[in-house]
């Protein structure tokens, strides 16, 4: 058997992998999701008891992996470090996850990115020198958007300050005992991860760049269009491929891969978010993170013909990945993000035979509820500063019309109902 060990395995992420490798792997929860999704989660401990978990195993550990956000992405590479296995180093992986680290980095390689400065959370805010409104607010480690704010004058720079100042110590802490065993350079030290970064707002279309550093090269195998709900910063889709014109895609390779180079990434996959003005031609990175994205697995799936967990796992076995490109049985797929942009409590949601009509008439619909009947959405963990997310649908299809046609009936077969604190009606949107 080949042993592979995954931190924060769910049912999910663990039917792709299975249907991924042949009969012979076999994948080892590590760690639960539940036990690596809170950002807050003890690293140190968790460190710890990863180690008392492999050591308990006896039988041969021969890949350590893992597709969430941190702490999860700090504990790949420790982890593979002191058990001999293949896999990236714990200081570029940080040098990505440091969002004022990683822009030091950004700008030594590439023209690239926003202007970017600290913020002093301790005295009375105010924007750092050559940035003026608006501009995004958020610390410098978050995860799903989490206390990140668009910011547009003093007032509102004062009540998101206010608001970071009280919620940074959930995940800054747990980041802080990771930085505390690197040697940082003094510009790093000094912030620490509890600090507060503001970025020149940036505009345009989003789309991620997919990709992995193999034995030093960098590669991306797919570019994914993010799409937003009108006039709102929430996700509505993520679609692949990408509808961007070809010379934007190859100017966000090559991007790509001067960045990865710069800060070190190696033995891993990747996935770096862009914006791009078209009226400006301007190209920013929002952001680079050292792992797949596990919301974009199913669509490389349904188009390419394997998940982007082929790739993680390969990876952490030293192996070259070799992805494969439009094996899958659709043109385009997408995952879809039914949301609610105002709180309520949930009166009724999607049942199981709700869920199973929608598979008769798209069998490769993938289709997961994130709430439950009464319960308030303000209750859920892991969303973004506006929205609230109910569900998600993963959908293949021909052509893009076709995509969107299918998830307008997945939405009419997806009965959601809500009431404010008053007991009204609550639309979903």
């Amino acid at each position: 058997m080949t042993n592979v060990f995954v931190v924060g395995l769910d049912p999910g992420n663990l039917a792709l992998l299975r249907g991924s490798f042949p009969r012979n792997y076999s994948f080892h929860p590590l760690f639960g999701k539940s036990e690596v999704m809170p950002a807050s989660a003890d690293f140190p401990a968790l460190l710890e008891e990863g180690h008392r978990r492999l050591d308990e195993f006896g039988g041969p550990i021969d890949a350590i992996v893992g597709y969430w956000d941190f702490p999860g992405t700090s504990l790949v590479p420790a982890l593979c470090t002191d058990y001999g296995v293949p896999g990236p180093r714990l200081e570029p992986v940080i040098k990505c996850e440091h969002k004022y680290w990683s822009r030091l980095e950004q700008r030594k390689a590439a023209d690239a990115h926003p202007k970017f400065g600290l913020v002093d959370l301790a005295g009375d805010p105010g924007l750092p020198p050559g940035l003026s409104f608006p501009v995004w607010l958020k610390p410098v480690k978050s995860y799903s958007s989490v206390l990140a704010f668009h910011v547009a004058d003093p007032a509102e720079l004062a009540r998101a300050t206010a608001e970071i100042r009280q919620g940074i110590e959930a995940v800054g802490k747990s980041f802080d005992a990771v930085l505390s065993g690197l040697e940082l350079p003094p510009e790093i030290a000094v912030a620490g991860g509890r600090a507060c970064l503001a970025e020149e707002e940036i505009r345009g279309v989003q789309a991620t760049a997919e990709g992995y550093c193999y034995h030093g090269e960098p590669h991306v195998y797919g570019v994914i269009d993010s799409v937003h709900y009108p006039g709102r910063p929430s996700f509505l889709r993520y679609q692949y491929p990408s509808r961007l014109p070809a010379p934007i895609q190859r100017r966000i390779i090559d991007v790509s891969a001067r960045v990865i180079r710069q800060i070190g990434l190696d033995s891993t996959a990747f996935n770096i978010e862009y914006f791009w003005d078209r009226d400006e031609d301007q190209l920013n990175i929002l952001e680079i993170n050292p792992r797949i994205s596990q919301s974009h697995a199913q669509l490389f799936r349904m188009v390419d013909g394997l998940p982007n967990h082929h790739c993680m796992v390969r990876l952490a076995l030293g192996e070259d990945p070799e992805m494969p490109r439009r094996r899958g049985s659709h043109a385009v797929a997408a995952k879809w993000f039914l949301r609610a942009f105002a709180d309520g409590v949930v009166r009724s949601c999607p049942t199981e035979q709700d869920i199973a009509r929608i598979r008769r008439e798209m069998p490769e619909a993938t289709v997961d509820v994130a709430v439950r009947e009464g319960m308030r959405l303000s209750e859920l963990t892991v969303q973004d500063s506006y929205s609230y997310e109910l569900a998600t649908c993963c959908l293949g299809a021909r052509d893009e019309a076709e995509l969107i046609d299918k998830f307008h009936r997945c939405a009419e077969l997806l009965p959601f109902t809500f009431e404010d604190r008053e007991g009204a009606p609550v639309p979903l949107i």
